[in-house]
């Protein structure tokens, strides 16, 4: 794509799940307010300033009602990628086994590999299938697996699951003994039906499990790297530590306005979903009238797409540099999400509405003339 663009064509990015729309005014003029204040400038604390923890609790407890320590089972992170992946750096030793789903978020798979631990995929496309699988695996695997790494709404395929599936996976930690981690970092981006659920709202699940979100999306914040861990003590505790040898936490003025964020009016929140709702509307509407039916993702920022059957015979890497080269649009390729991803591709809703119509329109003619 860098070199398409460099030899000057007009590439629509739909390949990066970057967001393009603007922080909300209050939150950035209470970073503007608090960056003048020289006080702010100092180091801050790796964990986090108490007010940004007890907003945390407190969205919590708004939207879930979860109870939550803010200074025991709630940590800030630069961002959830951050947070997640020096927590299973503190919480495994080379060799251990780790059970992530597949497809799902690459740092998932990642992280665990840097820390030196025995990954193994597990499919989640069907509920009941992800189940038996994971307890084959189980029962299967020595040593026993120490983590189980999971994320819903699902980047990339937008799959949701409901508050029963987390009392199943509860209840499986608790008989196998092992963590659960989970990315909830699309929780407020759903379309349909309810609420996603937290796994804390499982009762006893933080004796097991801990939770990630962060406000990258939710309130259009990706580059400040705002990011929160919350739930098993032990968990936050080891990630406290490992934090407290790697950093000294973010800007201080923008832990302030990511308080702001969380505490101020959630209207923000409901206007980038919508935002996201109509984009989703007009990519799967568009590309189901020029023959390629999606169904369309109740959640998350992006579209999960199988490769349409007349062109089954490429990959999910082939496909995506032929949408690249033909209809001038770049996509990521399934495969890059694990096994299971290959013969689809992902496309993010980071282009407005007329850049998504052109981009159907380029795909149109690409698969017309292949």
């Amino acid at each position: 794509m860098t070199e398409a663009r460099r030899q000057g064509e007009d590439i629509i990015n739909l390949g990066m799940g970057n967001p393009d729309l603007a922080t909300p005014e209050p939150i950035v003029n209470k970073l503007v307010e608090a960056a003048q204040k020289p006080k702010n400038h100092r180091y801050s604390v790796s964990r986090g300033i108490p007010k940004l923890r007890q907003a945390l609790c407190e969205w919590y407890q708004r939207h879930y009602q979860v109870e939550l320590d803010f200074d025991e089972e709630a940590i800030a992170t630069m961002g959830a990628k951050e947070g997640f992946s020096h927590l299973v750096l503190a919480a495994t030793q080379p060799g251990d086994v780790v059970l992530v789903q597949n497809p799902t978020y690459p740092i998932h798979l990642y992280a665990p590999i840097i820390a030196g631990a025995d990954v193994r995929g597990i499919r989640t496309a069907d509920e009941n299938d992800f189940f038996e699988n994971l307890e084959r695996a189980t029962k299967s695997i020595w040593p026993r697996p120490k983590l189980l790494i999971l994320s819903f709404p699902s980047n990339p395929s937008g799959q949701m699951v409901d508050l029963s599936f987390f009392e199943r996976v509860v209840a499986f930690a608790r008989k196998y003994q092992m963590g659960v981690i989970h990315d909830f970092a699309y929780a407020d981006l759903y379309f349909e039906g309810e609420r996603p659920p937290s796994i804390l709202q499982v009762p006893g699940a933080k004796d097991v499990a801990v939770e990630f979100y962060s406000l990258s999306k939710s309130y259009n914040m990706p580059g400040w790297r705002v990011g929160f861990c919350a739930g098993n003590r032990e968990m936050i505790a080891s990630l406290k530590k490992i934090k407290s040898y790697l950093d000294y936490g973010m800007f201080q003025p923008i832990q302030i306005a990511a308080t702001v964020a969380l505490n101020g009016p959630q209207k923000i929140v409901s206007e980038i979903v919508q935002t996201y709702r109509e984009r989703r509307d007009v990519l799967c509407d568009g590309l189901s009238r020029v023959g390629w039916e999606i169904p369309k993702p109740r959640g998350t920022m992006f579209v999960w797409a199988k490769i349409p059957e007349a062109y089954t015979s490429m990959d999910s890497l082939e496909f995506s540099k032929f949408l690249l080269k033909e209809a001038k649009v770049a996509v990521s390729p399934g495969v890059g999400f694990g096994d299971a991803g290959e013969g689809y591709v992902r496309f993010a809703l980071v282009e407005n509405e007329k850049r998504i119509r052109q981009a159907i329109r380029g795909i149109k003619g690409a698969l017309q003339n292949l």
